[in-house]
């Protein structure tokens, strides 16, 4: 649980678990340090205790942010760079509660991955996903359009909210018919599926992939 105090231009802040505040604070006070990027504060750390020294916005937002990571790291997920980055960009920029950035997030089970939405274009993605049975993404390449649907995918499989995950991508012809390439129809098809592959051993390890794949929990079903 994390205590707060706060008096004219300082915050006090105390964590229960050690090992918690540990890793919110990052190796050799890392995460910490890296606010100062964003914050004009000082910072003070004694065993589970922080102490922060600034103006009044400065400290205030701080410590949201700092809440925001104590609520990733409670869950069991290390915190790094480019979760301080986003909980800052909504704390600060977007002026959203804290407790709304870790709504966004996708947890995977089993998994040290934590998935953040990097744009608000993106966590309108993820929220649509939550909340429709279908939904079409459209937009240029390398904007997380198969990455976050990989996500979103594998934590309902994970929550058990689904049975089964099916794979699909169109398989666009170059010249050939896919009749006529050699090897079975998987073989045939596998370069078109690279991206949703590399999406999911991100997130997963190849063993564990490789198991959903055999048992037909994950089904690769081209559009051909």
């Amino acid at each position: 649980m994390l205590d707060e105090k706060t008096d004219e231009g300082l915050l006090r802040l105390s964590f229960d678990d050690i090992n918690v505040a540990r890793s919110l604070f990052g190796p050799r006070e890392e995460n910490i340090k890296y606010l100062k990027k964003y914050f004009n504060i000082k910072a003070s750390i004694r065993g589970n205790h922080l102490t922060l020294i600034g103006g009044k916005k400065d400290i205030e937002d701080t410590g949201k942010v700092i809440n925001e990571l104590h609520g990733i790291v409670k869950k069991g997920f290390p915190v790094n760079v480019s979760d301080i980055d986003h909980a800052v960009r909504f704390v600060v920029n977007a002026h959203e509660a804290a407790g709304d950035v870790e709504k966004d997030q996708i947890y995977i089970a089993g998994s040290k991955k934590l998935i953040t939405p990097k744009s608000t274009n993106q966590k309108q993605y993820v929220h649509a996903m939550k909340k429709y049975d279908v939904v079409i993404g459209i937009g240029p390449a390398g904007t997380g359009k198969t990455y976050l649907a990989m996500a979103m995918a594998l934590a309902a499989y994970y929550r058990r909210e689904v049975s089964r995950i099916i794979l699909t991508r169109p398989a666009i012809e170059a010249g050939e018919k896919l009749g006529y390439l050699p090897g079975t129809m998987y073989e045939k098809v596998n370069p078109y599926l690279r991206p949703l592959y590399d999406a999911l051993y991100d997130m997963v390890d190849m063993d564990r992939a490789t198991r959903l794949i055999e048992r037909g929990i994950i089904e690769i079903a081209p559009l051909a």
